[in-house]
This record gives structure tokens, sequence and C-alpha cells, in this order.
């Protein structure tokens, strides 16, 4: 039988991953990407560094499963989303390194954008607020202080276009595209009209002629060119068929198919994606609108269907924190084994804001916080809080959704974290929802290779995607709303603390970094 590799370019890593007919994952291929950090704030990638794992990777799995009598049906790219590769389209060379999601130097530019009266045209036509988080500001950023000459040559796009233009090769011919997943975490995309916008690239700075050509979520682009299709290789003729930011993959891997289901994605953040269904909501306080998938009329999908999000910065990061920074971790997997040997924080709250805050606060001045320490606490305790952060920080999403109403029905969850049985019954008690874990770690490959299964006919329909997911485990609130609206009332106050930190610091003689 065939199978579909989803090529996952993340934060910290790429993978590939292959995927059978039931939806089982079976086989991985992963390299881990060098972070670099210029400046205090600042977060920048190797495109080269990306595009060769992905090669390495792809090159892995697929002869693997050649070997074992799988060959490859089709490929489906699934990335880390707003971060901005800018290259040669003659040369195939970056012109600068690739801006990551995290990295804050243009919260300036979006402060004045802010002070200029720009949010509410921003907010109408992208479903987006004003925060450095986003593309568009990047890419100005790139043409004016990063010195990249926006000639005709100029390519400008997201991990996806940068991927699916070497894969489908690249200088001699390749397929620049982006899907409305990830044009959407631009700034620069009209989610109702579904197209670039003029008015928005005059704004930002940035030339549409440089942006690629935008293509549905599901559907063939182009088949694999260059070295992986050369010599018989395992991937020569293969197309590739779907593009999908990660966090809508993992809605669709999570099979959340219907308006009210709800999925978390733990990773270097974490972010809760809801589907609202076929219409454009009207912008929520605290929330993101943006494109869940267009699925180009596979599977009766004739419209886009949209979702609500909410990002946070900083929840898989705040652990590599405790492992790297502070040393109480050997390795991440240690942080719930040490967090359970405390039955309760006794107080002490970590706001995990290295790089600002997200959803609700959108607060790029906010930086990280211990409070409540006191004699006899340890590094179980500090543990417990991180691990605890990551609850809070989702509740305040989903708080913010009820409030906005539209009501959560359904938790699903996946990532890294969500191995741990604490932070779910803590998510669980946190958002009164029964909170489900996938019975697959890989929901943001397995959407990428659904995507891509559903535009070669491997499946046929959402209702048979459906039957293929499987819950690991289940957790329901167990503690009392008392005294998990008291836990999180002190977070709150927490929160108070670390907000605008940055920005007052500054005032006050500090460096403000």
């Amino acid at each position: 039988m065939a199978c579909v590799v989803a090529v996952d370019a993340g934060t910290t890593g790429v993978r590939s991953v292959a995927v059978d007919e039931r939806g089982r994952v079976l086989d991985v291929a992963y390299r881990e990407l060098t972070q670099y950090f210029p400046r205090p704030g600042w977060v920048e990638h190797d495109a080269l560094e990306i595009r060769d794992h992905v090669l390495a990777t792809l090159a892995e799995v697929s002869e693997r499963q050649r070997q074992a009598g799988r060959p490859v049906a089709a490929i489906g790219i699934t990335n880390q989303r707003e971060t901005v590769v800018a290259w040669d389209r003659r040369a195939g060379l970056p012109r600068h390194r690739a801006l990551v999601w995290q990295d804050r130097r243009t919260a300036p530019r979006c402060d004045q954008l802010r002070a200029d009266g720009h949010e509410e045209l921003v907010r109408r036509r992208t479903g987006l607020v004003l925060d450095p988080y986003f593309s568009a500001t990047k890419m100005g950023w790139l043409l004016v202080e990063g010195g990249v000459e926006a000639d005709d040559n100029l390519a400008l796009g997201t991990v996806d276009a940068w991927v699916a233009w070497h894969l489908t090769g690249g200088p001699a011919g390749g397929a620049f595209v982006t899907d409305p997943s990830n044009a959407s975490r631009t700034l620069l995309y009209d989610i109702a009209r579904h197209d670039w916008d003029a008015e928005l690239g005059e704004l930002f700075g940035v030339p549409l002629h440089a942006l690629p050509r935008v293509v549905p979520t599901c559907g063939t682009v182009a088949p694999v060119a260059g070295p992986l299709a050369e010599n018989g290789r395992a991937l020569a003729g293969v197309p590739v068929c779907a593009l999908a930011g990660d966090q809508q993959s993992a809605l669709f891997g999570q099979a959340c198919f219907e308006p009210g289901a709800a999925k978390a994605t733990y990773g270097t953040g974490t972010f809760v994606l809801l589907n609202v269904g076929g219409q454009v909501p009207e912008p929520r306080e605290g929330l993101l609108t943006t494109v869940a998938w267009d699925l180009g009329g596979h599977a009766g999908g004739a419209d886009p269907v949209y979702a609500l999000e909410g990002a946070v910065f900083s929840t898989g990061a705040a652990i590599q924190w405790l492992r790297d920074g502070l040393g109480i971790l050997g390795q991440a997997a240690d942080v719930g084994p040490l967090a359970a040997t405390v039955a309760h924080s006794e107080g002490v709250y970590v706001v995990p804001a290295f790089t600002g805050m997200g959803s609700p606060w959108w607060d790029p001045y906010a930086r990280g916080a211990i409070v409540g320490l006191s004699r006899g606490l340890g590094r179980g305790h500090v543990a417990r809080a991180v691990v605890e952060s990551i609850a809070f920080q989702v509740r305040d999403v989903v708080d913010a959704m009820r409030l906005a109403g539209a009501p959560v029905e359904t938790l699903r969850v996946d990532g890294g974290a969500s191995v741990m049985d604490l932070l779910l019954q803590l998510q669980a008690d946190q958002v009164r929802l029964s909170v489900c874990r996938s019975e697959s770690a890989e929901a943001t490959a397995l959407g990428a290779a659904t995507l891509a299964g559903l535009a070669t006919g491997m499946w046929s329909s959402l209702e048979e995607l459906s039957s293929l997911w499987r819950a690991d485990a289940v957790f329901e609130p167990k503690a009392s709303a008392v005294s998990a609206d008291s836990a999180h009332a002190g977070w709150l106050g927490a929160v108070d603390r670390a907000r605008a930190w940055a920005r007052e610091s500054a005032g006050a003689g500090g460096s403000g970094n």
C-alpha cells in the first residue's frame, strides 16, 4: 500500500513523517534546527539549514518506505507560521537569515502604526492585531534595516513557500506558492476577499510582486523536482499536494471539522484554535481570526473554513528554560515527575513572558517573572508553577472565546507536553471541559498528510478521516471550580506584574531588553 509523507518544518526542528491509509505513523526522521539570538528579543533561523533538513529527512523516510514496498503517493507541507524568508529566485539563496515568529524587533514599528490609527483597518481586513509576531513588519524590516533589495528577483514568503519552491525545482521553475492558512498570518491577506491586499502592502512597505501565489490548502501544486527526483529516487514524480500552517494543520489532524471543536497544541508555544465554520466572524477581543483551511473542492469543501485562535508564545520554551537556563532539569521530560513531587506550588507563579505575551494580552513588552517565593520552596515548586502556567494560559484563551460568544464544546490536545498527565488534569480543572489527548502525538504532521491524501484520493471524505481519530486518554475536571478560580486569580495577579515590564524598565533607565 502507498503512504503519504508530511514535512513538518517547525520552530525547533524539521521532521518528515510517513502515514499509512489508516492514519498511523509509519516512520519519522528528524533534524534539530539551530536557534540564533543576535540581540535580546531577536530570533533567527538559517533558511538553508531548513532546506537541507527537509531534503535529508524526506530522502531518509521515502527511501525506507520504498524498501518496505510502500511507495510515497503525495507530500504535504506544514510549517512554523509567520516566520519570514527573503531569497533570490534566480540564485536560490537567502538574502538574510529568516526572522522567526518569536522575534520582537518590530515592536516599535507596531506601536507607531497603532498610534497612527491603522489597527482597525488591519483588524477588519486580516483578523489579526498589530504585533511583531506577524510577518508584514518583519518583511518591512528586512527591506529597510535588513538591507534586502526589492528587485524583480526578490521572494518574500513564509517557510511553506520556501520549502515548496525548493522541492518543486527552486531556480529551475519551482512553484512559488503559499496557502490561505499561511497567507492569513502575514497582515497582508484579506481573509474575506481571499487575496493579497494592495493597501496593506503599501502600509507595511511590502511589494506584492515579491509574494507567492495563494493556492488552496488541499490540491496538487507540482511534482518533486531536483535531487530528490533524480536517478530513480523514491520521490521521482511524487506531487506536493498540501500546504498548511502548523496550527491549522493540527486542527485538521485532530479531526476538528465541526464548528465548536477546538484543539490545543503544546509546543514551543501553545496554540488554541476553535473551528467557527465558513463565515468570517467579527473581530473578537484578545483573539485572532484566521483561515483554517481551503479544501479547494476536495471532500465537498467548496469554501474556506475559519478559526478563532489564541496564541501563547512560551510554554514548551519555559520547560526548556528550566533545563537550559536554570539547570534544574536534566531533560525536558523530567518536568512532569519533578512537578509531581509537590502537591501544590504554594503560591509560586511563573509567568514565562520571555518574548512578550500573546493572547489575550498582546503585550510585546511583558517579560518573564517569578512571584511568591519564600524560604522552604524548591525546585519542585518552580517546576510545578511552570506546568501550571501552561494550563492558566490556555484557560485565558478559552475564557476569551467564551466571553466572545464562541463556546468551546470539545478540547483535543497534542504536542510534546501533552504526554504529561499532570498538565492535562490541571488543564481540565481550569477550562472545566473534558480534555482529550490524541492517540497520535504527530497531529500537526497528520493534518498535512491527510490533506495531501485527500488531494490524491487516499481518503475521500471528512467523515472517513474522523473515523481514524482516536483518543489516548480523557481528563475530566476534578478540582472544584472555587479552587480552580482561586488559583487562576493568583495567576492573573502575577501577569499584572509582568505586563509592560520592558517598557517601564526602559523608562526607569534600564536596558528595555
